[in-house]
């Protein structure tokens, strides 16, 4: 900032700065004790059909001008409102707006009755059963599947179990396949260094806490600068709340089911997604089985799933048409900011648009 030593300009400068921290100071309170938490997940929407904790949503629109639905399949342990964080920030009101008919998987927080939930839980029961909800709900032949993280994993996992449901196309976003190259998170379990009942409670879950820790732990010092750039923008009554939209859901991850978190930690361990030899239920998968056309979208500044344990995704499946799309981003840039805006939603939109059912069309 230039120096100045006109006295009207410094008055000006004063008074913007007391006037500043004061509403730092109302600002500040009310972050502390939480009035006037910023709402998250209001874009409109309708349950469709639950099954357990996992619930279906149809997000409403009087203006769908894809055939084609598309259903997004969400990690376990985040909470899916990172998709719809504020309007204007979010994943499904963009998808929605664009014209599509858009149906989000929400797992739900898992208690003890869904500690033994295994991956064939989620991949031979949950996700088929939602698929033919969409279906139903659409009164569509095929659905597009977007898998967001560890919903990528999943959506992979589907297509190498069952090659042949309805599915167009598979958007995988921010997907790690190899955990070599996932950092502390890929070796925290080698060679004993962990067992997974070490972090497993009364419950037969991963508990949230434990989760959240994890997180903080590949970036120790995101608190210190979040509280940096929070008083920074604290006056700004709309930088603050979404501050504090995005700070809700970095501390609000939900358990992981005790069973599939361990087969989970044998992947891992073993390499089985790079190695093509996955069990499920005692029968073995392979990637290559997967033939539906697939978008790969990975975050090059993605320091939870690094761009190496994401990349590889299109070269373990069977698709006749497999592509990467590399985004200058984060692991949640990928789905909201500028690089979302301007990169990311368009590229994936057209991929849809491209593998979706229209009046003149069908995939």
């Amino acid at each position: 900032m230039a120096l100045t030593t006109d006295p009207a300009e410094l008055v000006g400068r004063v008074r913007r700065d007391v006037g500043r921290n004061l509403l730092r100071a109302r600002n500040g309170v009310k972050y502390l004790t939480g009035i006037d938490r910023p709402k998250v997940g209001t874009t409109a929407k309708d349950t469709v059909w639950r099954r357990d904790k996992a619930e279906l949503w149809r997000y409403r629109s009087d203006a769908v001008t894809v055939a084609t639905p598309v259903l997004i399949v969400m990690s376990l342990v985040s909470r899916s409102y990172i998709l719809d964080l504020h309007p204007g920030a979010s994943f499904v009101q963009a998808l929605r707006d664009d014209g599509f008919d858009a149906y989000l998987l929400d797992w739900g927080v898992p208690d003890e009755l869904d500690a033994g939930n295994g991956l064939a839980t989620y991949v031979d029961e949950l996700l088929p059963a939602a698929i033919e909800a969409v279906l139903d709900a659409s009164g569509c032949e095929q659905v597009n599947l977007i898998g967001y993280c560890y919903g990528g994993l999943l959506s992979l996992l589907l297509g190498a179990a069952h090659p042949d449901l309805p599915v167009a196309s598979l958007v995988t976003m921010a997907t790690p396949v190899d955990f070599s190259e996932m950092g502390m998170f890929g070796r925290m379990f080698d060679a004993g260094r962990l067992s997974p009942d070490d972090v497993i409670d009364g419950t037969g879950n991963v508990p949230a806490e434990v989760i959240r820790n994890a997180f903080r732990v590949l970036k120790p010092t995101a608190d210190l600068t979040q509280y940096a750039v929070l008083w920074e923008k604290l006056w700004d009554d709309r930088q603050m709340e979404a501050f504090q939209r995005m700070g809700q859901w970095t501390r609000d991850h939900i358990p992981f089911p005790g069973r599939a978190f361990r087969e989970t930690v044998e992947i891992m361990r073993d390499g089985s997604l790079m190695a093509d030899r996955v069990r499920l239920s005692g029968r073995l998968l392979s990637l290559r089985d997967l033939t539906w056309p697939l978008l790969n979208v990975v975050a090059a500044k993605d320091h939870i799933v690094p761009s190496g344990a994401a990349t590889p995704v299109c070269e373990l499946v069977g698709s006749a048409r497999a592509e990467t799309l590399e985004l200058p981003a984060g692991h949640v840039g990928l789905v909201m900011g500028k690089a979302a805006a301007t990169t990311t939603l368009p590229r994936i939109f057209g991929w849809l648009r491209e593998h979706s059912a229209t009046p003149e069309r069908t995939p």
